[in-house]
């Protein structure tokens, strides 16, 4: 049986209570956003799922426009392109899809953002290791333990929960407020 909607509700409050924490780290992620952005350089997001539906949402509000009219941004989502994606995946393994796209367009002082709700996804790991080699920020969007993926990360924001349903209300809430300063910062 399902939980009813009041346990729920009590359960996402708890979590969004919780981030009242994580201001000075969500701070830290504006702030290399904006440096890399002011300084010609490109933000690149990805993840698995529901994390590759947040990274294409986090690069739509930077692209496009999240609240205030400013030139576009060069934020790309590496989830978007199928037939790179399926590429990679049948020619060289599901594990370097990420990987092979940052290998060919990572430049040192671009913005890599990650999103993993375990933090432990291999292909979200395989392509930090590319990121970090090749001089990138890393910024991590994941759950309360970090997994594997919060040591190979420059900024990391851990979301205060395990369940990935609440982890993801958790980042939504944090990237659009990424979003709204970045677009402030840049206007």
């Amino acid at each position: 049986m399902s939980r009813d909607w009041s346990t729920v509700l009590r359960e996402h409050q708890q979590v969004a209570t919780a981030l009242a924490a994580a201001g000075e780290t969500l701070d830290r992620i504006v702030a290399a956003l904006a440096q890399c952005l002011r300084s010609g350089r490109r933000v690149y997001t990805f993840g698995n799922g529901g994390s590759a539906a947040d990274a294409q949402h986090i690069a739509c509000e930077l692209l496009g426009r999240f609240k205030r009219e400013r030139q576009a941004l060069p934020v790309i989502a590496l989830t978007t392109d199928s037939s790179t994606l399926t590429a990679i995946a049948n020619d060289l393994g599901y594990e370097v899809v990420f990987a092979r796209q940052l290998a060919g367009l990572v430049q040192p002082g671009d913005v890599v953002w990650a999103i993993s709700t375990s933090g432990n996804s291999p292909n979200v790991l395989a392509a930090l290791r590319v990121a970090a080699e090749r001089g990138a920020v890393i910024v991590g969007f994941t759950g309360q333990t970090g997994g594997q993926m919060a040591p190979l990360c420059t900024h990391v924001f851990h979301a205060p929960h395990t369940s990935s349903d609440r982890i993801q209300e958790a980042h939504a809430l944090a990237y659009h407020y990424i979003c709204e300063c970045v677009e402030a910062a840049l206007a």
